[in-house]
């Protein structure tokens, strides 16, 4: 059991149900975990089987049907508009497509002003300090989106997200949609980037080597459900659950440390 202080994130119980002919149809349920500051949880399981859909609650981008969530202490679904606001400075995402993520008719200049903006807030260092973080240089503001690389849009997305300094990042299956060379040197990326800015991550995946190699613990997710949930070189080498088995065989090693 976690105490609070360690503890960054918390979601409990868990639901979310949507209506269809006939009834609701049931993508979450009863979930719960704990994510400790500085550390990675993997959110594991094949598609459809609820872990995106657990990560946009946890961050309020959907309201679920039961459960709660609390973040720093702070009751994330019961927040009014100022404390959330307040809370969304300190949570961040990135998304799976970086193409679809960044707005095209948009400079990446004016991406990455765009949460300093909202937040009524100056970036601490530049820019151009922003694009060096994640490996890129001051030349990428003036371009737009189409002009770079998968990689490269999505570096910028982690730009994006890092912004105003959050404390929490989702990273929801950030380099599926990256060929395997390019994930590899964006997973490196954000490893580094969590040791130096002491980050917490949810890095959702159904890949379990990806996870094997980035995450500190796992939660296994089938069917709404949360079925095996432990630190992952245990989970990994001694799996309690057949389903849990299939993942681990269904994916080949990647070759991340070479990178």
């Amino acid at each position: 059991m976690l105490n609070e202080s360690e503890t960054l994130v918390e979601a409990v119980g868990l639901m979310k149900e949507y209506p269809r002919e006939g009834g609701v149809a049931r993508v979450v349920e009863d979930v719960s975990f704990a994510i400790r500051r500085g550390e990675t949880l993997g959110l594991v399981g094949e598609s459809g089987s609820g872990k995106s859909t657990v990560a946009r609650i946890i961050l309020r981008l959907v309201e679920p049907t039961a459960g709660s969530v609390r973040f720093a202490g702070e009751d994330v679904l019961g927040a009014g508009h100022r404390e959330l606001r307040a809370m969304r400075r300190r949570m961040q995402i990135v998304f799976q497509d970086p193409y679809a993520a960044l707005n095209p008719r948009m400079s990446v200049k004016q991406i990455l002003s765009e949460p300093f903006a909202i937040h009524k807030q100056k970036p601490e260092g530049g820019l151009d300090a922003m694009l060096r973080t994640v490996g890129l240089d001051a030349s990428a503001l003036a371009r737009y989106p189409h002009e770079f690389s998968g990689g490269q849009r999505q570096r910028i997305n982690i730009a994006r997200a890092l912004a105003l300094r959050p404390d929490f990042l989702v990273l929801d299956e950030p380099v599926s949609a990256l060929d395997v060379l390019v994930g590899a040197q964006v997973v490196n990326l954000l490893r580094d980037l969590q040791r130096e800015y002491g980050l917490t991550y949810l890095f959702i995946s159904h890949s379990m080597p990806l996870v094997r190699y980035l995450c500190d613990r796992v939660a296994v997710m089938r069917k709404g459900r949360l079925v095996e949930i432990g630190d992952v070189m245990d989970v990994c080498e001694r799996p309690r659950e057949a389903y849990t088995r299939g993942l681990i065989a269904a994916t080949p090693e990647l070759p991340m440390g070479s990178v």
